[in-house]
This record gives C-alpha cells, sequence and structure tokens, in this order.
C-alpha cells in the first residue's frame, strides 16, 4: 500500500463506519425514546400511510361510540317520559270507564271531565318539557336524527320520536258512508249488497280486494296485514210495536218476529242482548247498536215503527245502516281502483285523528268513544316506546361491535407502527459497540500518514 499524506483512505472509511454507526444510534434512540418504529416518512412511507388511515378509523370509532351512547341516552330520556304518559292515558281509561258506567249523575260525569282535562294538560306538559342537551324530544320537533356510528360517512343509525301531546295522539280513523256503506241507501238490503261493485282499494300501498257488505269489506281489510283494523258496525232505532206490526227483523244471523214484541218492547230488547248485540229500551224505543253485521233486513206487510239510520223502514224502504270503521293507532292513507263503490269507500285520502284532548267524558256515549280513542294512544305509544326499546339495543349492538373493531385495528396498526423494544434495545447496543469500535479505529487510522516521517 503507497504511503500518503494528502489522502488517508483508511480514515476515510474508517470515518464512514462511524458515521453510519451514529446515524443507526440516533434512529434507535429516537424509536425506542417515542415507543414509535414510524417517525417519519423516510423510516416507512408506505407503512406511514398506513398507519394514519388506521389511526383516522381508530379516533372515528372512538367518535362514533360517543354518538351511539347519546343515542341510547337520547332513547332512555324519551322512552322514560313516554312511561308517564302511559300511566296518564291509563288513569284516562280508567276515568272513561267510570264514566261509561251509567251510575254518575251530571254533576260527576263533570267532574270526571274535569280531572281527564287536568290529564290532558299534563300529556302536554311532558310533551313540550322532555328535551336532551337542550333538544325537546316530544313535542313533534325531534322528527328523524340521524346518529353517526361509524368511521366513515353516511354510517348512520336512524331514531324518530313523534309527538306524545295530547292533541297529536289518540285513534286515526276512516268512516264508510253514502249510498253503498253507509246509512242513506233506501233500497231493500239483499238488493242493495248484489248491486256492489267488486274493487281494489289501497290501504298504505296495500292492495284489498273488496266486495259486499261493511262486514265483508271489513274481513277483507283485516286479512291483509295492511296495519290497520276494520270494523262493519250497525246502528238503529226500533220504535213502539203494534200487533199491526207483523214485519221480522233480521240483524246479522239473528231474526226476531216484530209482532211477537207487539207492546212487549223491553223483551226485545232482552233477546236482542242475549244475543250479543248492544241494545237500550228507554221506555220508548231500542237503541240497537251490533258490529260485525253487514246490516239489518226487514220483511213483512207493515213495520213502519221500525227506524233504521234515521229513515223509517216499510217494505219498501230499508235502509242499510251498516257503517265500515277502518282505524289505526297510526296515520294511514287510502286509495282505490276508481269504481264507483270503491270509490265512495275510501272518500278520504287520508286517515282523521280523533284525539285525546277531544275527548269528551261529560255524557255516556262520549266516554264510550273514549276508549277507542285512549287505546288508540297507548297503541301509538307503545309502539314508540318499542321502537326505542329496538333502537337502544341495536345501538348497544353497534358500540360493542365499534369496540371489536377499535381493537383489531389498533393491534393492526401497533405492528406497523410501534418499535419492538426488544430488537431496537439490541440493534441499538450493536450500533452503540460499532460507533465505540469505529471511534478507535479512526483514531488509529490518522496515525497512519506518520510513518512517512520516519522516512524523512
Amino acid at each position: 500500500m503507497a504511503i500518503s499524506v494528502n489522502t488517508n483512505v483508511t480514515s476515510m472509511k474508517a470515518q464512514g463506519s462511524l458515521n453510519s454507526a451514529n446515524n443507526s444510534l440516533q434512529t434507535s434512540m429516537e424509536r425506542l425514546s417515542t415507543g414509535l418504529r414510524i417517525n417519519s416518512a423516510k423510516d416507512d412511507a408506505a407503512g406511514l400511510q398506513i398507519s394514519n388511515r388506521m389511526t383516522s378509523q381508530i379516533n372515528g370509532l372512538d367518535v362514533a361510540m360517543r354518538n351511539a351512547n347519546d343515542g341510547i341516552s337520547v332513547a332512555q330520556t324519551a322512552e322514560g317520559a313516554m312511561q308517564e304518559s302511559t300511566n296518564i292515558l291509563q288513569r284516562m281509561r280508567e276515568l272513561s270507564l267510570q264514566a261509561a258506567g251509567g251510575g254518575l249523575n251530571q254533576v260527576d260525569m263533570d267532574s270526571v271531565q274535569s280531572e281527564l282535562m287536568d290529564m290532558n294538560a299534563e300529556l302536554t306538559r311532558i310533551s313540550d318539557t322532555t328535551d336532551f342537551a337542550g333538544k325537546n324530544l316530544l313535542d313533534g320537533s325531534y322528527g328523524t336524527q340521524k346518529f353517526q356510528v361509524g368511521s366513515n360517512a353516511n354510517e348512520t343509525i336512524s331514531v324518530t320520536i313523534d309527538s306524545t301531546a295530547a292533541n297529536a295522539i289518540g285513534l286515526h280513523e276512516v268512516k264508510g258512508g253514502g249510498t253503498v256503506y253507509g246509512n242513506t241507501d233506501a233500497n231493500d238490503l239483499a238488493t242493495q249488497l248484489a248491486t256492489v261493485t267488486a274493487g281494489d282499494i289501497y290501504i298504505n300501498g296495500k292492495t284489498v280486494g273488496v266486495a259486499g257488505g261493511p262486514a265483508g269489506v271489513a274481513d277483507s281489510i283485516n286479512a291483509s296485514g295492511a296495519g290497520v283494523t276494520a270494523e262493519a258496525k250497525l246502528e238503529t232505532t226500533i220504535g213502539a210495536l203494534t200487533a199491526a206490526d207483523d214485519g221480522t227483523l233480521t240483524v246479522g244471523d239473528k231474526s226476531y218476529d216484530l209482532q211477537k214484541y207487539a207492546g212487549e218492547m223491553d223483551k226485545l230488547a232482552e233477546d236482542l242482548t242475549s244475543d250479543g248485540f248492544d241494545a237500550t229500551y228507554d221506555g220508548t224505543e231500542i237503541n240497537l247498536k251490533a258490529s260485525g253485521v253487514d246490516g239489518a233486513e226487514i220483511t213483512g206487510s207493515t213495520a213502519g215503527t221500525v227506524t233504521l239510520g234515521g229513515t223509517a223502514a216499510g217494505v219498501g224502504s230499508v235502509s242499510q245502516v251498516a257503517e265500515l270503521k277502518i282505524t289505526s293507532s297510526q296515520g294511514f292513507t287510502m286509495g282505490s281502483d276508481g269504481t264507483a263503490d270503491t270509490a265512495e269507500l275510501v272518500g278520504n285520502s287520508k286517515s282523521a285523528l280523533s284525539s285525546v284532548s277531544a275527548i269528551d267524558l261529560s255524557t255516556v256515549d262520549g266516554a264510550q268513544d273514549a276508549l277507542g280513542v285512549i287505546d288508540g294512544a297507548l297503541a301509538s305509544i307503545d309502539s314508540q316506546r318499542a321502537d326505542l326499546g329496538a333502537v337502544q339495543n341495536r345501538m348497544g349492538f353497534t358500540i360493542n361491535n365499534l369496540q371489536n373493531i377499535q381493537t383489531n385495528v389498533a393491534d393492526a396498526r401497533s405492528r406497523i407502527q410501534d418499535v419492538d423494544f426488544a430488537k431496537e434495545t439490541a440493534e441499538m447496543t450493536k450500533q452503540q459497540i460499532l460507533s465505540q469500535t469505529s471511534s478507535a479505529m479512526l483514531a488509529q487510522a490518522n496515525q497512519l500518514p506518520q510513518v512517512a516521517l520516519s522516512l524523512l
């Protein structure tokens, strides 16, 4: 090897080894001090991108779990308030039954109505004042809110809460009336039923084929699964009967010889009642109510004292008095295929609400009607509570799943981003030794040019 003073290659190589060892030592110490294998893009560019995406997902999952917990809290708050609304409605139902019992005088009925009005006010107050973090829940303004329960866009769970105010809950209904399903037909019932045109009606978008009288139509609707309840009702008045009234009254599948009851109207009322019909006799006339029947028919030479739906019923003038009533605890829509009879049936395209706030317990009839309205309100709130309970369970499962995803993603990120302390400590020790030996060799290499002095 040539002896040179100006260029000490051995020293240069020693310097390079020392610099490399020091750089590696610096990297190891940085990793050990931060706990991260990747501290900048130069450490692992691809790994940095992957770990950052995972970090975004993990942080998003944290927020999503908080959102899901907020959703549970909202549902619990609303459902708890609805429990009190349910308690109020149960009390209102008790009052309705009390008023319908027939044992109260008018002063008592007015007192019952007064308590009912207070219950109405409290229902509305609960609706107006129940809120979560300043957002009203039960006054109808909440509507449908979407809770972000994922780390990416549009990963949501919707929560819908409707108003529970007294004027917003009750029984939604459509009543059939007119010449086909109502009280104004003056033709013989058998003729009328024979002329009803078969067709289709649409309830909440579901097709229901109908034909025949109200009871048959009601059966078709109830069997359709359209989410509504249909009932055929009959209401008529039977005046004083004499021996001249030799007709036959037919209600549903029951027939009564009117001449047999001449002068014994109370006996006719008893027989109607024993056959399952709601018949009351006030000393002058019988008020007859029945459900699930297609109408009333009278045959015979004279029957002028029998009034059907407000129309005197003679041999050639028999009114169909059945009413078709379609109800639901939720609002519903109806439509028809356009035939004359079905168009009449669904004259109202949208159900009307008989609300709890409009209940009147000052009369027995009002109390009877109130029961259906209150039951509809209870069903509406129960439906909402069931939905909120399902949302709470769903949110709980979502949180568990998010926790599982977060754990696995964090584990995957750790394998990419975090330093292996055992491996990195060994690497640091290696580089420390290399740095020390490189320094020693550099010192020896720097002495090599001095050999030239011995030649001078």
